[in-house]
């Protein structure tokens, strides 16, 4: 009687696996990430602070010359600084991924009966709140200062959800650089030597027909370009062309390169 008892003491308990359990533990995951952040809100300085600089910076020194006067300079700059905020949001994630493996966070997300997958889907979709945060604090101090959409609530709302999208993309490459470096400076300095040729090398600040020949080639092909286009298009009613059939064709080839490329490399990681 006692051997049988310490047999079923001793027994290994099985799982029944459930359905969706990947979607399920990833969702469980992303909240984690929510509540971590709205726990510490000064995470949210630099997608709140850091898009107003830039603001200042670019209406008040460089509208005048560019445009004639910052009230046009401003319309033509917001919805491209919308797009540049909301990509340098998504460094963060390869950043704070890197840290939590180096402080054995997802050793102890191993220990747990969830998809190997789980930590770092969560983690990213979790991030999708400091896109928000970005845009929202970046609409509102530019409305103060005299911004205004000159498109519907529909086209408006398709331009933020279509940013946050491409972002959320582009965030995968973040991420296979946040698997690869052994620290968080790394991550950052390897992000943003990324990020500036992707996000200046566009039309954000000067018109692309005053960009030499060389540049105008690289705006031509260069997601980011599509994207920033797509959003002026939207929010102030001018036509869109086919910049957001490129921005969708990148995305979804992003995704289907640097998602299994990450995911490969957290495995191997951890």
């Amino acid at each position: 009687m006692t051997v049988l008892a310490q047999s079923r003491l001793t027994a290994p308990v099985r799982i029944e696996p459930r359905p969706f359990g990947l979607v399920r533990h990833s969702f469980a995951l992303a909240r984690r990430s929510v509540l971590k952040t709205m726990r510490t809100p000064e995470q949210l300085l630099d997608v709140t602070i850091q898009p107003i600089i830039f603001v200042l910076v670019y209406v008040f020194l460089l509208g005048g010359a560019i445009a004639g006067d910052t009230d046009r300079y401003l319309e033509f700059l917001v919805p491209a600084i919308m797009v540049q905020t909301v990509m340098f949001a998504g460094m963060a994630t390869g950043v704070n991924l890197n840290a939590d493996i180096g402080k054995g966070v997802f050793d102890r997300f191993r220990s747990l009966p969830i998809g190997r997958s789980a930590p770092l889907i969560g983690s990213v979709a979790g991030d999708l709140i400091r896109y928000v945060v970005a845009i929202v604090s970046l609409l509102a101090f530019t409305s103060l200062l005299g911004f205004r959409f000159h498109a519907g609530v529909g086209s408006v709302l398709t331009a933020c959800l279509l940013t946050i999208f491409f972002a959320f993309c582009l965030s995968w490459v973040i991420v296979l650089i946040g698997m690869l470096m052994r620290t968080p400076g790394a991550v950052q300095g390897s992000a943003f030597m990324i990020m500036f040729p992707l996000t200046f090398g566009t039309s954000m600040i000067a018109p692309k027909d005053t960009l030499p020949g060389w540049l105008q080639s690289w705006v031509g092909v260069n997601p980011v370009a599509h994207m920033m286009e797509a959003s002026r298009a939207l929010m102030l009613g001018g036509p869109v062309g086919d910049h957001v059939f490129w921005v969708l064709v990148w995305s979804v080839g992003i995704l289907a390169v640097f998602v299994p490329l990450a995911v490969g490399a957290y495995r191997r990681r951890t």
